[in-house]
């Protein structure tokens, strides 16, 4: 096999890699959204609202799923139809309001955490330490992201008020979460958190930095 003369950057081939995987995802979204009567945008939807009882707004859900705020209300707009989800007006403003899930929302979820798509038998495929270092490779790209406002904050525990990285040096479960006041390993360290809390950005940079040098 010939070696090629201009190789492409390892940063294009690992993006080609992400680009790969992302399809095989996507793939999945459809197969779920389809069972359950929704299309893969509403179904993140749904998701997304999963354990955030105060609900979102339309702006914030859009900003979260990187879509125009009128296909976000298109989305919403059938899934309300359908009983998934429902719109709350907020406390001292009428005008404004939050979207939530409901219950026959939340069962969509339920149903679905029992099927397994190819994204997640790959996964599974991979060894204990290999799986370990691919969800540390995530967080740090999900930060680079944030901290370049290309996406919102999400609830990770680096990005947490609770969170205190190698609190607990030398030990199998090096990080502390203050929310619970319990330590924990690296492969417990959360992408969304219900309980999460952002933290002040000094606070960020501060964790983020004790979580790197640990």
């Amino acid at each position: 096999m010939e070696t090629p003369g201009n190789p492409t950057t390892i940063v294009y081939r690992l993006r080609e890699a992400l680009a790969r995987v992302s399809t095989v995802i996507r793939a999945d979204d459809w197969e779920r959204a389809k069972r359950a009567g929704i299309n893969p945008t509403q179904l993140a939807i749904i998701e997304l609202l999963d354990g955030r009882k105060g609900g979102l707004g339309v702006k914030d859900i859009a900003a979260h799923l990187g879509v125009s705020q009128p296909t976000a209300t298109d989305s919403i707009g059938a899934l309300e139809r359908k009983g998934f989800v429902e719109k709350r007006a907020i406390a001292g403003d009428r005008r404004a309001v939050v979207v939530a899930l409901t219950a026959s929302g939340k069962a969509v979820l339920d149903v679905d955490a029992m099927t397994s798509g190819a994204a997640d038998q790959a996964v599974r495929a991979l060894a204990a330490e290999e799986q370990d270092g691919l969800l540390l490779t995530l967080i740090r790209l999900i930060r680079a992201l944030q901290e370049a406002d290309a996406i919102p904050i999400q609830r990770m525990c680096a990005s947490c008020r609770y969170f205190a990285p190698f609190a607990h040096p030398r030990a199998a479960r090096p990080h502390h979460c203050r929310f619970v006041d319990a330590a924990f390993g690296q492969r417990e360290l959360r992408i969304d958190c219900r309980d999460h809390e952002t933290a002040d950005p000094a606070s960020r940079a501060a964790t983020w930095e004790a979580f790197q040098a640990g």
